[in-house]
């Protein structure tokens, strides 16, 4: 089992951008202090629904200040980045960490950002394949060229190779950083399938549905003719939330208190660039389904639900929100209970 933090960089209600990128940072050192395994970190623009604008700057300064914990991308949204400026990004981490950078990517939402950033509402709805496919090539090719509808240019060389990290005293071969896609949809799953691509599965999904599509993951996998010890041993990602505090509701109390404020203010927030309605999620219901799915409680309740979505998914790597009290000492105090409390329940 493996577990890590979810790192939204969430702003509540009160609260500045500086005071959630310190409780960020802060919250990943605790979790290599605490013997956890990863910090995922996500990307948002123009809204308090998370404040890292860029999940590779921050995972630049975590992987500097760390030495054993992995650190990766939940995710970089790729209509929003050049495929070979994210690829130049990734090879640059993963070999500067010796190895400990992984990539996760996602098309994102039908935002503003698409109209900021230039890449227009079809590089969401389309443009998701090509911008995947010529960031995997710059990732393991020596040289590549643009040659789809979108990203057109003469052959370059791939400077620095990702895959020519050290290892040892010598240099020898490597695979380049890891990279994971996120999966919300069956076009997408087969899309990573067809790749052999580990999918991350959002914390709102639960263990039926997660399990539904690491099936529909495998089918397709398996019909590209990956092998089957490719297929069975994919390291998918559950995200989740957790908070750990003793007694029966009391950590359900700490976030149903909290995760609605900035739930309410960070999600009505979002501008769709093409002026579609969107229904967004009710806080409290949302905060409430979340507690239910996820270890929030005891460290023996948490423990038990997180041997029991591995059991139900297949599922061993997890990402998990810890900053949902809004509170840097408490969030702090989160992560080294997930460390101390729950990981030993489940070795």
């Amino acid at each position: 089992m493996r577990i890590g933090t979810f790192v939204l960089a969430a702003q509540f209600p009160g609260q500045g951008p500086g005071e959630a990128l310190h409780r960020a940072v802060r919250s990943a050192e605790a979790a290599e202090e605490s013997g956890l395994d990863s910090v995922w970190l996500a990307e948002h623009h123009f809204v308090p629904y998370g404040v890292c604008p860029s999940a590779t700057t921050l995972a630049a300064l975590l992987l500097g200040r760390t030495r054993r914990i992995r650190v990766g991308t939940a995710v970089s949204v790729l209509p929003n980045h050049h495929p070979v400026a994210l690829g130049e990004q990734a090879a640059l981490l993963h070999l500067t960490s010796g190895g400990r950078f992984s990539l996760g990517v996602g098309r994102g939402g039908p935002w503003v950002d698409l109209e900021v950033f230039g890449g227009g509402l079809d590089a969401y709805e389309n443009g998701f394949p090509e911008a995947l496919e010529l960031l995997l090539d710059w990732l393991r090719e020596p040289r590549v060229a643009g040659r789809g509808e979108r990203f057109g240019f003469r052959e370059v060389a791939v400077v620095p190779r990702a895959d020519e990290l050290l290892e040892g005293p010598a240099e020898g071969p490597s695979e380049g950083p890891e990279v994971i896609v996120a999966c919300t949809s069956p076009t997408t799953v087969r899309l990573a399938a067809a790749r052999a691509l580990p999918m991350l599965l959002g914390m709102h999904c639960g263990d039926e549905e997660k399990a539904e599509m690491v099936a529909l993951w495998r089918t397709a996998a398996r019909e590209a003719g990956h092998p089957p010890e490719v297929v069975e041993g994919a390291a998918h990602v559950s995200a989740g939330v957790a908070q750990i505090e003793d007694g029966p509701g009391a950590a359900t109390e700490t976030l149903v208190k909290t995760m609605p404020g900035w739930l309410r203010q960070g999600l009505d927030a979002h501008v769709t660039v093409d002026g579609r309605h969107r229904v967004m999620r009710d806080p409290v219901a949302y905060t409430e389904l979340l507690c239910g799915l996820h270890p929030v409680g005891p460290p023996r309740l948490a423990a038990d639900r997180l041997a029991a979505t591995a059991e139900r998914t297949g599922i061993t790597r997890f990402a998990l929100l810890v900053e949902g009290s809004g509170d840097l000492a408490a969030t702090e105090e989160n992560v080294r209970r997930l460390g101390a409390d729950v990981l030993p329940l489940l070795t």
